[in-house]
Parts: structure tokens; sequence; C-alpha cells
């Protein structure tokens, strides 16, 4: 490592990036003030934005994603695998289920309770081949719900938080986007193309995470309206964003350990019992039978399902305001996730990185979606109409209508308010948490007055979207902020690639390929860099200070 670089780096540590924190806070405001001054001219600046990034280049997002999903078999299954994040003789920092706990708190969000129901049951009414409200459209929802929260989203996920950890924890530099690009870059990530990429990373970060912020205030606003005859209105959502952001400041000052850990676990768990739940009370073979058969519907149909672009439909309209918008969506979140990811995953192999990211949480949403959506799917197709009466009047209603079939409605739906406002406040933490680490130089304790803000700014963006245009204002913010990330990723899948190619660990075996036996009875060295063992800090935090 260059000396010029361990300058850098020793430069870059101070709790607030000089360019990255106030470009970034400026910026955002003034959408605050622009959103809550000329809402309408807000929506349609951002509806105009998100109809032609999804118009003309929805085929590349498609092809993109992809092109993730690829790499991460080649990567997982490939010489690259023994490859350890750390030194070669770490254990992982965190247990498997606190580990899978955070990483399905920070991927997944609200979206698992307020689309569980709601999306299967939409694609069921309304789907996009074929006859709506049959057999076949129930098989094709569960496909398609399958696709928006299976492998190409995770995989978007897994390459980005793949190489933040090998950056950090390998190569000893600051847990931050544009470390990823060094391969590409070198120094100049810590010029004005790096701030470029950590700040874009921000406004990604941001408009992902206040997208689901404000779909979780929908969602509860309709539990309020089942349980206590609370009306859907603005206001009541804005009142939720500012009460649930309270719970989520708290939790983001107390930190990793003290705060977010607890959360996750507390979620996962209470998400686990109310599946549990329903697995009892609800049609129990129908669930595992639908679980088994949409699995292997979705891997038979993978690839006609993962490159289908409506090519030979008029307006194209459906796929973007769904796939389009769920990629775009994926990846705003992949620079909250990947650094989240990488900061927790320290002393995983790249293997076991990429098929826990893969496997472990893909896994438990297809039988999240088999479970919720396939119980209403199978009250639909019984003849009954309500609940997609109800879908289709709000798709925060669906989760609260399907409870009505459900011994102990009204527990049950005050629970499920609960367990909203648990990913609520886990979504936000945790972005909060991400965003301040970018905005102080990758620093993986940031300092908590800036956790504050950042808490603070998340709701007020969530309250000025939702006045701006309620959830279309959302869906469009999330594809504007995720396009021009796309461009990160595919650099930062290059840069990783490259980067491994090199490592040292890789270095090591291809020259005892070419030592005769005797050469290599003296081959390891101590005369090896100590990257072979991964980056060790001299000072300090381990996760937070550079490499010597």
């Amino acid at each position: 490592m260059s000396s010029k670089m361990q300058q850098h780096q020793l430069l870059f540590f101070p709790k607030v990036h000089k360019r990255v924190f106030p470009i970034s806070a400026l910026l955002i405001v003034g959408f605050i003030i622009f959103g809550a001054f000329f809402n309408e001219q807000a929506n349609a600046l951002f509806g105009g934005i998100q109809t032609w990034f999804a118009d003309t280049l929805g085929w590349a997002m498609i092809i993109e994603v992809n092109i993730f999903v690829i790499a991460t078999i080649y990567l997982a299954f490939g010489k690259f695998g023994d490859i350890r994040l750390g030194r070669m003789t770490e254990k992982p920092a965190y247990d498997l289920f606190s580990w899978t706990a955070m990483l399905f708190s920070a991927g997944i969000g609200i979206g698992l309770i307020y689309w569980g129901v709601a999306e299967p049951l939409y694609h069921y009414f309304a789907p996009p081949m074929g006859d709506p409200e049959t057999e076949a459209a129930a098989k094709q929802a569960m496909v398609i719900s399958f696709l928006h929260w299976g492998f190409h989203g995770w995989a978007i996920y897994a390459i980005v938080a793949l190489a933040l950890a090998y950056f950090h924890f390998r190569k000893g530099l600051p847990l931050t986007i544009r470390s990823a690009l060094y391969p590409l870059l070198g120094d100049k990530i810590y010029g004005p193309w790096g701030d470029a990429v950590d700040i874009l990373a921000v406004f990604g970060t941001m408009f992902g995470i206040v997208t689901s912020l404000g779909l979780g205030a929908m969602q509860i606003n309709s539990g309020l309206g089942e349980v206590f005859g609370i009306g859907q209105s603005v206001t009541v959502q804005i009142i939720i964003i500012a009460l649930i952001t309270l719970a989520a400041t708290i939790s983001v000052v107390a930190g990793l350990d003290g705060g977010i850990k607890r959360l996750s676990n507390l979620n996962v768990s209470f998400s686990l019992l109310f599946l549990l739940f329903l697995l009892i009370v609800g049609p129990t073979v129908f669930i595992f039978d639908l679980f088994v058969q949409s699995y292997g519907d979705y891997l038979a149909n993978f690839v006609s399902w993962a490159t289908w672009t409506e090519a030979y439909t008029a307006d194209g309209t459906w796929q973007n305001g769904w796939t389009i918008f769920y990629w775009a969506w994926w990846i705003s979140w992949s620079p909250f996730v990947g650094v989240f990811v990488a900061r927790i995953s320290r002393g995983r192999t790249i293997r076991e990185f990429l098929l826990g990211v893969m496997l472990l949480p893909t896994s438990i949403m297809f039988f999240w979606f088999s479970a919720f959506g396939g119980t209403a799917l199978n009250i639909s197709l019984g003849g009954d109409p309500a609940l997609v009466d109800a879908t289709r009047n709000s798709y925060g209603d669906a989760m609260f209508a399907l409870l009505q079939y459900l011994p102990g409605t009204e527990i049950l739906s005050g629970l499920t308010i609960i367990l909203i406002v648990l990913w609520f406040v886990t979504s936000s933490d945790s972005g909060s948490f991400v965003i301040d680490m970018l905005t102080a130089g990758g620093d993986p304790n940031p300092p908590k007055v800036q956790r504050i803000f950042w808490a603070v700014t998340e709701g007020a963006v969530a309250s000025v979207l939702l006045v701006a245009g309620g959830l279309n204002a959302l869906q469009a913010a999330a594809v504007v902020a995720g396009f021009p990330f796309a461009v990160v990723c595919m650099l930062i899948l290059i840069g990783l690639v490259k980067a491994l190619r090199w490592d040292t660990l890789i270095m090591y075996r291809h020259n005892q390929v070419y030592r005769n036996d005797e050469e290599a009875d003296h081959a390891m060295p101590p005369e090896l860099p100590g990257e072979l063992y991964g980056a060790e800090p001299t000072v300090g935090d381990a996760a937070s200070q550079p490499a010597e």
C-alpha cells in the first residue's frame, strides 16, 4: 500500500467528511424545502424522470441485475471463494442467527409486511399475461412475487456488500462506497470523483429508505383504522413518521450492538412467531405445497421471467410500475444495505458470505409469501372477493383484510401494527447509521449528533414525499435514485473482480503451482505481506483504522 494512500486514509477518518456531509445535507434539505412548498411540481418532476428512465433504460437495468446473479455464482463457487473478509485466521464477528437477523432486517424492512399479501393478490387480479382471477393467474402471481423479492435483488446487495467488506477488512480502506472503486480510480477516490460517488450513495440510501418509511406509515394508518377506527390521511401518516423517527433516533444513538442488533433479533423472532401462528391456524399443508411448487416454478421459469422486457406490449406500463421499479428500489437500497452488511460480516469467507446472503433471506422471504400471500390466494380462489376488493382499495389494507379470516383478529391486528413499527424502526435506525458512516468518511462508529440529524432528515423526506403524492411519489423517488447508482454498482463489480485476481492468497496459490516440491517446503513466508491475513490496524478499533 502506497505511502500516499496511507496519508489519505489517515486524513479520511475525521468525524465529519468536509465535503460529503455538507453537500449531501444541503441538497437533501433543499429537496425538503422544494417538496414542501412546491409539492405538485415535485411530484410531476419525479414522475417525469421516473417514466423517462424506465421507458428508455429499463432493458439495461434488466441486463445488469442478471449480470449480478451470474457474478455471485462465479465468485461463490470459483477460486475466490476461500478468501476471508479479514485475517485468514479470524472467526465471524457475529453468530449466524444475529448475522441473519441484522441482514434480513436491513435488507427487507417494511416491504415484507406491506407486500407479503398485497403483491400476490395484485398479480392475481391484474396479471401481466393471461386471464385474471384464475388458477393460472395465482401461479403466475407467486412466480412474479418470488422474482421481485428473490435472487436478483439479493445479488445486488451481495455484490456491493462483498466489495465494501473486502476493501475494508482485507485492504484496510475506509468503509465507504468510494473504496470499492479503488482498483479503477486509485488515489483519486479521495478527490472529487470519490466525493461524487459517496454523495450519490447518500441520495440512493435516503430515497430508498424513505420509500419504505412512507409505505410503513401508510400501512400503520390502515392498521389503526382497523383497530381504532382512525381514518386514512396524510396528517396521521406524518404523525406516525414523527413518532417512529423518535424511536429510531433512540435506537441509532444506542449504536450497532446496543440498539440495532437487539431490535433486529427481536424483529426477526417476532416475525417468525407470527409466521408460525399462521402455519398453525391457516391452511398448513397448502402453504407447504405452495412453497415447494412455487419455488420450482420460479427456478423453472427463471431465465424467461428474468429477461422479460414486455417488448410486444405497446405501452409497457406494467413492467415500469413493478419490475423496473423493484430493480431500481433494490439498487437505491444497495449503498445502505451494502455498507451495513459489510460492517457485520468480518471473518466470513467469500463463499460463506455469498451463500448466506443469497440463500438465507430469499428462502425466508419465499416462505413468507407462500404463507401470507398463498393463504390470501387460497381464500380468493375459493370464491371470496373480499381480499381482492381490499387490495384494490389500498395495498396497505391487504394484510389487515387477511387477518379478518384468522382467530383473534383484533389482537393480531394490534400485534401486526407493533411488528410494522419494529420493521419501521430497524429500517430507519440502520439507514441513519449507514448514511452517517458515509458522511463521516467511512468511520464505522460515527458521531451520535450526526446520527440524530440523519434520522430526523429521513423522517422529513418521507413526510414530504407523502405530501407530494403518496405511493406514486415514493416509487418515483426510488427509481430516480436507483438508475444513476446502477452505473456505480457495475463499476463496483468490475473493480471487485479486478482486485480479487490480485489478492495475496490467490497470488500465493498461483506461485505455488510453479514451485517444485523442494521450494514449496519453504514457501510459507514470513515475508508475504500481511494482506494474506487481512488488513491489521495498528491502533483502535480494527474496523475503523487504516491498514499498515
